[in-house]
Parts: structure tokens; sequence; C-alpha cells
């Protein structure tokens, strides 16, 4: 009897794991129906697993955690189908679009002060959304997605009316993902953008440093929850209801976060109807607004390029982008090596003024140390010898940036450093 019963326990235990394999894998089927069949139009870039450990930290102040020799610039060539677009003849005006999306509460008042002859002059024109304001002369039709819905929004309301090229940005001037080589200010990163590249490009993300978003950043096909992307494991399923006829590529990667130029020809190659198709699932989403918004942070590219990573080299972004060019990739390195030596002699200088702070709390009134204290004394003379070599380094930074913008001014020079060719009389 007992025998009969534990063959009995055996076969169900064989049957329930056969059981949930199956389900398993039918469910995995379910979450990205088209990434194993080889369907759809548009190509996919696969980035090797190496790739992963050449992600360059240069947010400000984050340099400081990467080792000397991982300032190197690694090359990802695009994969993008599109033909480079015509730019204009050289000295010729380009019309502009800023888009800005706003709550009632928030300032951006910036544009008109920081941007005000750009304006007047008729080179931009401000299209400020507010999400909260349906009495607002722009808003769009429903306060969900973060920046995402005004966005698609703008490319519907103004499909047919559109300027050589549209920025899209945040509402904020300031911002630790902005350009720190234009001092986190998006006036600047406006006023120094280069129309002729996103032009000939079709999309420009306006944030030239990789990190974070590349070289590689999303694996849609994931089913293990990531805390620092939660949009990761629903990417695929996102994905197919998008996109229902591209297969789900292996990784999606742009630098962060979520603002970009784009030229007229590129918008007009995607029908109106596509974006409004998109907006529709942004109204219908279940998603949070967070979640939304983080998928759509990383297939704005895949939406304008066609190709699921876009990771141009950072010191032609600089150089061709925004008119910083430091002479090549290993001269822009050097800034970057420069702000690693400072940052670390800044954390030295943090600890000695911490041990000096701690020994002025362990004193007693007459100026002498109390007997139970255990402090680490300083260096005598250390802090200044610290703070000095900080303003060395600081001057030469600023020296080797004044000088990056003045090479920029040629545009010769911007076709050199961005590897693309250049006749006499060419513009920029």
């Amino acid at each position: 009897m007992l025998r009969r019963f534990i063959s009995f326990v055996l076969i169900a235990c064989c049957s329930s794991v056969l059981f949930v394999s199956v389900f398993y894998h039918l469910s995995w089927r379910q979450i990205q129906p088209a990434a194993f069949r080889g369907e759809g139009q548009r190509p996919t870039e696969d980035v090797s697993p190496g790739d992963e450990d050449t992600v360059l930290d240069m947010r400000p102040g984050g340099s400081a955690n990467l080792p000397k020799h991982m300032f190197n610039e690694p090359k990802i060539d695009s994969t993008s189908p599109y033909p480079l677009g015509a730019t204009k003849p050289a000295g010729s005006n380009y019309t502009r679009t800023l888009i800005l999306p706003r709550l009632k509460s928030e300032d951006t008042s910036w544009m008109q002060q920081e941007l005000g002859d750009m304006i007047e002059a008729g080179l931009l024109t401000p299209a400020v959304y507010t999400v909260n304001d349906r009495k607002a002369k722009l808003h769009p039709p429903k306060n969900k997605g973060h920046e995402v819905m005004v966005y698609l929004s703008y490319i519907i309301d103004f499909y047919d009316q559109l300027p050589d090229v549209s920025i899209f940005m945040h509402a904020h001037r300031y911002a630790w993902h902005n350009n720190e080589l234009l001092d986190t200010d998006a006036a600047q990163m406006v006023r120094h953008l280069s129309p002729e590249r996103v032009t000939r490009e079709g999309y420009m993300n306006l944030r030239c440093h990789w990190d974070p978003g590349c070289p590689t950043w999303l694996h849609p096909g994931s089913t293990k929850d990531n805390y620092d992307k939660p949009e990761e494991v629903l990417l695929a399923e996102c994905w197919s209801e998008l996109f229902p006829m591209d297969p789900v590529p292996s990784v999606l990667a742009q630098a962060c976060c979520a603002q970009f130029a784009v030229s007229r020809e590129r918008i007009l190659a995607t029908p109106k109807m596509r974006y409004i198709v998109m907006r529709d699932w942004l109204i219908r989403t279940e998603l949070t607004d967070y979640l939304s918004g983080r998928i759509f942070e990383h297939i704005w590219q895949y939406i304008f390029t066609a190709a699921p990573v876009h990771c141009p080299s950072m010191s032609a972004c600089y150089c061709d982008g925004y008119g910083l060019c430091f002479g090549g990739p290993e001269e822009f390195d050097h800034h970057f090596e420069l702000k690693y030596r400072k940052t670390k002699l800044d954390e030295e200088l943090h600890a000695w003024e911490l041990k000096a702070k701690a020994i002025e709390q362990a004193k007693t009134m007459d100026g002498s140390l109390r007997e139970e204290a255990q402090v680490a004394v300083p260096e005598l003379g250390k802090d200044k010898e610290l703070d000095g070599k900080i303003k060395v380094l600081k001057a030469e930074m600023e020296r080797l940036r004044i000088e990056a913008l003045n090479r920029g001014k040629s545009p010769k020079q911007r076709a050199v450093e961005s590897g693309r060719e250049w006749n006499e009389g060419d513009g920029f």
C-alpha cells in the first residue's frame, strides 16, 4: 500500500513540474510575441554583453567613481536606415520650436529671459503646454504619461506646420541630466544647439554623456524585476502593442532623459496617424504615469531613427552638436580626466575638513582637547595645499572649455571631429 502511495506522489510531482514548465514558457511567448519569429521591417541592433563594462559615468560628480582607464570613448555604429538629411546653404537661418510641458505652478520665464533675442528674431518659437489647465492656449487632451503626452500632442497638433527643428525639453532650466559643459543649463543648450546637425542626423538626443543609458541599458526580454529599471519587464509587452509588426529588440539604449531635437523631415517620415495611435495607447494604458513615461524614454530613438540603440560619440555630440570642440575624443577625455582628479581632491579636502571639525567639537572651554576625546589629527596645512591644487585644475578645465568653444566656431573643425566630409565653403 505504501509503495503504491509513493508511486502516486512521484507521478503527481512530475506532472506538476511539467505543467509549471509549459505554463511558464507559454507566458513567456505571450510577453514577447514576435521576439523569436524574425518578423518586422525595422532592424535591431545587438550589443555584446562585454560592452556593458564600458558604460561611462559622465554625470556631474559621477566620474570620480570610475578608474582612469574608463575615460576612453568606445564607438557604436548606428544602424538607422534613414539617409542623412540635406542642410541649407551656409549662412541660412533655421526655424526652431521649443516644446515644454509644464504644470501651472512651474515657472518657464527663463525661456523669455534667456532666449528672448532668438524669439524676437523669429529663430525660436515657444510652445509651452500646460498639462493641468484646460483653459491654457496649449494643453494636452489628458495629463498623463509625463512629458510624453505633450511631445506627441505637439507633433499631432502641428504636423502640417512644423519648423525646421523641433526641440523637446523639460520645463526646468537646470537639471543634473543637462550637459555639464554647458553648466547644466537648458537655455545654453538651446542657444548652442546646431540646427545643421539635427537636420543631418534627423534625431539628436540633447544629452551628450552616455551614462545613464548607453551603451546597453534595457533588455526587453528580461522577466526578472530590476529595482532601478522597473519598466524593463514591461517593455516586451508594451512593444508588441506599440509596434505590433516589429520584432522585440534584445537591447534598447540611448542617453537619458527624454530631451531631444528632431528635424521636420524625420517627424514627417512617420504618418500622423501613427503618432495618434501612440497617444491613444498612452491615454488607455493602465500603467502609472511614471512607468509609461519611462517606456517612451527608451523608445524615442526607435521612433525617430528606426534603430533600438542610439549612442553617438560624446565628443562629436559636443563638438558638432553644440560647438564645444576639444580637438578629438582623446582631448575630450582629458578634460574629464582632470575632472576626475579634481573630484578626488575635493573628497580629500572634505575628509580633512571633517577631521578639523571633529577636533573643534572635542575642545573644552579653554581650547584644550577633552581627555576622553579620540579624534584623528589632520595634517597641518594640507587643506591649503589641496585647495590650491583644486583651483589650478578648475582654471585649467575652464581654459580648455573656452578654447573648445572658440575651436567650435570653425565649421571645418566640427566636421573633422565628427568624422564627416567637409569641402571649402560648406557651413556647419
